[in-house]
């Protein structure tokens, strides 16, 4: 991009700059102008504060205006998907989900970034630049055509007065997957007899809504060893008697907690928000749900959120680590934006260190920041005295990670917006089909999906 500079505005620029710490912003436009962003609503008001600011501070900076559009996450999803298909688009789009950004490069109705992200890619961790690494079916290559910016893992989230009240110590949680996840079961029944009828075990989210289930599902086929479904050259290993198991077990166990019990019935028509909700009504004493939103929720209640227990992924049965699968949401321009360039000046001065990692901490860090080196020279990120914080920024930055699969490949996108392997489950679970057999049908599904999306480039 070629850079039109004002030299009282650069001049005014560097001295704001100096002033604050920050590193000076782009000023792309010889004349003020305005691009569009839509964001998904944060869990916290803090988060939509923060990025007013952020807008703000770079009007302040550049001239240029970033008018803010905040939309609830699921409704923003239908919302980009209808503007890149008419066409009538905004500026800047938030990915709200995983599958938006792979399908939309590769249809070629995204922008290459490259630009953008080249300015700081020094300073991403390679986890999240791999997975915002598209590829452009119509011009056949890969390019950035999403810019990093927020991480997330998953975390298991634990009431402990109810671990205690149930006859258990917290101190106790095992830190091997089985002996984690059973150590749960025997509490229901200890609760319940108190009580607590409609209190279970876990909040697992087992329905084909939404991009909690995906989370879900990945990190119990993992656990098992099916981590190589894909791999970075792009390719599905369906045939793989490792991946096949672990696909079974994962279908076998999610589907069980049903059956017996374990979880709410109502489990099986949750949208993302639901398992939330139900953890908050004390409807589950355990659950699996990405970021901090369940803990930043109850932040202005003490007693409450002192109360929950922050827990990565336990090690694997054997007592080895299992990678946490992190996923990067970030920021893309549509073709047909009409203020592309102020857009990516904006995402520029944004991603600056500095200024992202402010604008997450206003955020109260429900996202984690995406560069790990820089994280680990802040101590509001490499050492919190928050357990919340500490345990997630420790999954997240500095644990042991692989990224989504979307960036391997997009035919794993069309594959997660299909739901294929919640469908599954769900007929484990709802109509006592056999957990291989569906993990055969679903593997079968998908080795037909990448056959669609083959990558030469």
């Amino acid at each position: 991009m070629n850079n039109l500079t004002r030299r009282s505005v650069l001049r005014a620029s560097l001295a704001a700059a100096a002033a604050s710490g920050f590193a000076r912003p782009y000023i792309a436009n010889a004349q003020a102008k305005t691009a569009s962003l839509w964001l998904a609503q944060g869990f916290v008001p803090e988060e939509d504060v923060a990025i007013k600011k952020l807008a703000a501070d770079y009007a302040k900076q550049s001239g240029n205006q970033i008018d803010v559009s905040i939309v609830p996450f699921a409704p923003l999803r239908d919302k980009e998907v209808s503007a890149v298909t008419s066409g009538v688009v905004p500026d800047i789009m938030e990915t709200a989900d995983f599958d938006f950004a792979p399908l939309q490069s590769w249809a070629g109705r995204l922008e290459d970034v490259s630009d953008v992200v080249e300015t700081q890619k020094a300073q991403f961790s390679e986890v999240c630049l791999v997975q915002n690494n598209f590829y452009d079916n119509v011009i056949k290559r890969r390019a950035y055509y999403c810019v990093p910016w927020k991480a997330a893992a998953v975390p298991f989230h634990v009431w402990k007065s109810l671990v205690e009240k149930g006859g258990a110590k917290v101190s106790d949680i095992p830190n091997t997957w089985t002996a984690y996840l059973d150590f749960f079961k025997p509490l229901q029944k200890k609760l319940q007899a108190q009580g607590m009828r409609h209190t279970y075990s876990y909040g697992w989210e087992i329905s084909t809504v939404g991009v909690d289930p995906i989370n879900t599902f990945n990190a119990f086929m993992i656990a098992y060893g099916g981590k190589d479904l894909v791999t970075p050259d792009g390719k599905a290993h369906v045939d793989d008697p490792q991946v096949k198991q672990a696909v079974a077990k994962a279908m076998a166990r999610l589907a069980a907690d049903f059956t017996e019990g374990y979880v709410p019935h109502s489990v099986v028509n949750w949208n993302d928000a639901d398992d939330n909700n139900a953890f908050h009504s004390k409807l589950c004493v355990m659950d699996f749900d990405g970021s901090l939103s369940t803990e930043l929720a109850l932040i202005h209640n003490k007693e409450a959120y002192d109360d929950i227990l922050t827990h990565g992924i336990p090690n694997d049965d054997a007592g080895k680590p299992i990678p946490a699968q992190v996923a990067t949401f970030g920021c893309v321009i549509p073709k047909g934006a009409k203020n592309g360039a102020v857009a990516r000046d904006f995402l520029k001065y944004a991603i600056q260190p500095e200024v992202l990692s402010s604008y997450l901490k206003g955020g109260l860090g429900r996202w984690a920041l995406p560069m790990t080196d820089y994280a680990k020279k802040d101590p509001w990120w490499g050492n919190t005295d928050d357990p919340h914080k500490r345990e997630y920024f420790q999954e997240t930055i500095f644990g042991e990670t692989i990224p989504i699969y979307e960036g391997y490949s997009p035919a794993i996108a069309q594959a997660n917006a299909e739901h294929v392997f919640q469908i599954g489950i769900a007929n484990v679970a709802t109509h006592s089909a056999h957990p291989e057999q569906e993990a055969e049908k679903a593997l079968k599904r998908i080795g037909e999906i990448f056959a669609k999306y083959p990558i030469t480039a």
